[in-house]
């Protein structure tokens, strides 16, 4: 099985409803901050004048539990495909030993600024990808 980079976020009081359950918004939030430091550690990305950027172009989350104000949820990625110009990352997110959800999202890289495709670049696929095991 292949690694994966694994952020941990502490929920916050405002991110939960009235049963201190996370609302279901935040959960694409946490993915997105997971990737935003997975990209900056394998890539020195910092969003700012960098040479490429990426959009959401399709995402799904399937829930296996709750997270409550106060926990902490390990959100671990991986990319899971890689196309010409998009890919596909896999987000699980766990509480402890407990499964909280799961997402994928798929990503098209652009020409930073703009909204126009173009080939994903093979310093990310390295970068996201050492062992070359994601097929395209």
């Amino acid at each position: 099985r292949r690694s994966m980079f694994v952020e941990p976020i502490a929920v916050r009081y405002h991110e939960v409803d009235l049963q201190n359950v996370v609302f279901n918004a935040h959960y694409l939030a946490y993915c997105d901050i997971a990737c935003a430091a997975w990209m900056r550690e394998a890539l020195g990305w910092t969003g700012v004048g960098d040479d490429l950027d990426w959009m959401l172009v399709k995402a799904t989350v399937e829930w296996q539990g709750s997270a409550s104000y106060g926990d902490v949820i390990d959100v671990a990625c991986r990319v899971d495909r890689w196309g010409r110009s998009s890919f596909d990352i896999a987000y699980v997110g766990t509480v402890g030993d407990r499964a909280v959800f799961t997402s994928t999202i798929t990503y098209v890289c652009v020409v930073p600024g703009t909204k126009d495709s173009v080939v994903v670049p093979e310093r990310m696929r390295r970068a996201l990808d050492p062992e070359g095991t994601v097929a395209p």
